[in-house]
């Protein structure tokens, strides 16, 4: 008979004592999880955690009037962000977050309209396609003055909308003026999906250009601009324009996608912060024809995942850049959902063009942004009455690849 080895044993104290050692370490790191005896085994208060407990504890009970808690955490987290100087960096109190999702929900109930306030009341600058509004003749160039017997002149585009927005199914009455002839109509709201991408053919000196626009980088925008792109394509454009003016951005994995479209590999864009490793992020495939000219369309208001992917268009060689400087923002932000149903959206790296460029000033600065290959200005605060004069260089540039 053989007797049995201690080396085993030994083996497994040994691992167990490793094991208990990560756990603990662990728990350190995620007290949430422990239930709250065992919690303060692991973990220590600092002095700073404590002095503001009692500053709000003071202030709560013995101010000389009534305060509330939630206000002072609330005020308290907005100073401290403030303090940053970080124009991309905002704390979200769980009523403005509701709205900030409200905004970029593609999916809402309302009438399909994009509007921007004026004095007399809501200037309609575009209708959604197959929406409320367009089945009630609505049209852009319009405004809104009135909703029900509520004048809105002079009054906030938040408090505006809130009267036009209401559950599906039930009806508005607008008062509608262009120039001096008014109207009333009744619109029937509805679940709408804005639309961020949209296409049509133009034409130049006879020939078809396809011309695309992307309003923000919203979830799915790469998969829309994709859809539309082989529209216009189906319809027999030669050329493409990509319309990224007055897009301020959005999801940086969007950027990729959409700049996927026209780069079929190599790097898109490189990403670099305190926290997170560097990171490249590559063309995914599935790109169209490198044969098939592209002109991006962009002005002062081109800023962030339009940026990237511009400056991605721009060094790789697939686009001619035509328009204004953009924005000029090298950073990128993460939003994170707090407890408390509020929001801290903020700046955690840099971003690099694929030939290492940022394009901000340095830090959160604003920086010098793309420079255009062919200068174009559009005024959008003043447009033209029936002509673009920034897409009419674009037609020009992109048909002149043609010949």
């Amino acid at each position: 008979m053989f007797a049995p080895s201690r080396r085993p044993r030994a083996v497994w104290l040994a691992l167990a004592a490793v094991v208990c050692l990560v756990v603990g370490l662990w728990f350190g790191g995620h007290p949430s999880w422990l239930p709250g005896p065992l919690r303060s085994a692991f973990t220590t208060r600092s002095d700073n955690d404590k002095l503001v407990d009692q500053v709000l504890g003071l202030i709560t009970k013995d101010y000389y009037r009534r305060v509330n808690r939630s206000q002072l955490v609330n005020k308290g987290l907005e100073a401290a962000v403030a303090s940053l100087d970080d124009p991309y960096t905002a704390y979200y109190d769980p009523s403005a977050y509701g709205s900030f999702q409200d905004e970029t929900n593609p999916h809402l109930t309302g009438i399909g309209i994009d509007i921007r306030s004026v004095p007399q009341g809501l200037l309609v600058e575009a209708v959604f396609g197959g929406s409320p509004a367009a089945r009630a003749g609505l049209a852009s160039g319009e405004i809104i003055t009135q909703v029900g017997s509520t004048s809105l002149a002079n009054r906030s585009i938040n408090f505006s909308s809130s009267l036009i927005k209401g559950r599906a199914g039930t009806a508005v009455r607008l008062t509608v003026r262009r120039g001096s002839h008014q109207r009333s109509i009744s619109v029937v709201r509805a679940d709408v999906t804005v639309p961020v991408a949209s296409s049509r053919i133009v034409r130049y000196q006879g020939i078809k250009l396809g011309y695309v626009q992307l309003t923000t980088f919203a979830p799915g925008a790469g998969d829309e601009v994709r859809a539309q792109v082989a529209q216009v394509r189906a319809a027999g454009a030669r050329a493409l324009i990509l319309d990224l003016r007055e897009n301020g951005g959005g999801l940086l994995e969007e950027g990729v996608n959409v700049a996927s479209i026209f780069i079929p590999d190599g790097t898109i864009v490189s990403t670099d912060g305190r926290a997170q490793p560097r990171q490249v992020y590559m063309a995914k495939g599935d790109a169209i024809p490198t044969s098939i000219p592209l002109v991006v369309l962009v002005d002062h208001r081109t800023a962030s995942a339009a940026e990237i992917v511009t400056g991605a268009l721009q060094d790789r060689g697939r686009a001619t850049v035509v328009g204004t400087r953009t924005y000029g923002k090298g950073v990128f932000q993460e939003i994170q959902p707090l407890p408390n149903g509020g929001a801290l959206d903020f700046t955690v790296g840099e971003y690099f063009t694929p030939d290492g460029h940022n394009l901000g000033g340095g830090g959160v600065r604003r920086g010098p942004g793309i420079k255009p290959s062919v200068y174009a200005y559009t005024d959008f605060d003043r447009p033209h009455a029936n002509s673009d004069p920034a897409l009419l260089v674009a037609e020009r540039v992109v048909a002149a690849k043609l010949r």
